[in-house]
């Protein structure tokens, strides 16, 4: 097998290099980072599921203003109400925590968490992103006509066999296969049937994946370096997908306290957690995981419990104290480097890649 760096994912995306940032919701300053990862020959991604609508576009502003590449923008295609039939219970374990971090205690009113998806799809189209990613499921067919219709490339990410079947049918150009170390919230289409997600190994998942569809992989889940692109280019993938292997970078707008926390953290330092946001997600155990998981309170589901946590999270991010922040991570935290500049770390993944290809 004569293996090669550049690949259908560079061709259909008019890329130089197969490698794609994640789109990392919730981490500001996505924008420097996008535009450094792009202007480098990857695809740069903002994660965009939880900004508004007009902060969305003047993001992809001022993107276009930083680079002429190809750029993506992340959304979450989950469409769900919230839910507030046990939010008192949640509320006061919340509250031991908001007595902790000297913040005010909440009551047990119901939460509306506001729901922009529509709005956020209508920008990206007016705005001919020139790829959309989802997350949690694929676009629906009047959207991915639309996007279609536009040039527009669209791209789902999938943790299983049969949801990247899904996502070929919908009209995909190509998937996200994302493995089990994989930092951030698990793609899984359907929780209900997989309440932790579905947590299927990036080599076990990424062979079975492209045995099943005819659009190319992209693989996602612990690469960090040349050695796992390789390896994902050896597994049938047509490229790579890392978010955490940027978290630490010059770009990178991550607080200091995370970025800290992930320069100490381990393989053995990530667990998958629904105690932040309601659903499964990898990311750095602390106090504040500790503490929920030792009150035996079930989380409400998403979106609600991301919402009731924004205020604990947003003022230890203040604080810079990273005990009660959602710490996303994947598990390969021991490559990482800090403050490197993401052209410099996409420079070194490909030569190391192409001294072993060669």
């Amino acid at each position: 097998m004569s293996l090669q760096l550049t690949t259908d994912i560079c061709r259909i995306f008019q890329i130089k290099h197969p490698i794609f940032l994640a789109g990392m919701a919730g981490v500001p300053g996505t924008v420097n980072l996008a535009a450094a990862v792009s202007n480098a020959g990857g695809l740069g991604t903002i994660g965009g599921a939880y900004m508004q609508p007009e902060a969305i576009r003047t993001a992809i502003q001022e993107l276009r203003q930083l680079t002429d590449a190809p750029f993506g923008v992340n959304l979450f295609t989950l469409r769900v109400p919230d839910n507030n039939t046990r939010i008192q219970v949640v509320q006061d374990e919340l509250n031991k925590v908001r007595g902790q971090l000297g913040i005010t205690a909440a009551t047990g009113e119901s939460v509306s968490t506001p729901d922009y998806f529509e709005e956020q799809l209508a920008v990206l189209l007016e705005e001919k992103v020139p790829v959309i990613s989802t997350a949690f499921g694929v676009l629906s067919e009047s959207y991915m006509q639309k996007a279609k219709s536009l040039g527009l490339r669209v791209v789902t990410m999938v943790t299983t066999v049969k949801e990247a079947i899904m996502a070929e049918q919908a009209g995909c150009d190509a998937i996200v296969a994302q493995g089990s170390e994989a930092g951030g919230h698990r793609g899984t289409f359907d929780i209900s049937s997989h309440p932790n997600g579905a947590n299927i190994g990036t080599i076990a998942l990424v062979p079975q994946i492209v045995d099943q569809v005819q659009i190319p992989v992209i693989a996602a889940g612990g690469i960090m370096d040349g050695r796992g692109l390789v390896a994902a280019l050896a597994l049938g993938a047509q490229g790579v997908q890392m978010g955490t292997r940027f978290l630490t970078a010059f770009e990178s707008g991550a607080n200091v306290a995370y970025k800290e926390a992930l320069l100490k953290s381990t393989e053995e330092s990530t667990v998958i957690t629904k105690a932040f946001s309601g659903r499964p997600a990898r990311g750095i155990v602390n106090t504040f995981i500790r503490q929920w998981d030792e009150s035996g309170v079930e989380p409400l589901p998403f979106p609600t419990q991301n919402t009731i946590t924004r205020d604990i999270r947003n003022a230890s991010a203040d604080k810079r104290n990273a005990e009660y922040m959602s710490l996303w991570a994947g598990q390969g935290t021991r490559m990482l480097t800090d403050g490197e500049k993401a052209g410099n770390l996409i420079a070194e993944i490909i030569e190391q890649a192409s001294s072993i290809l060669k």
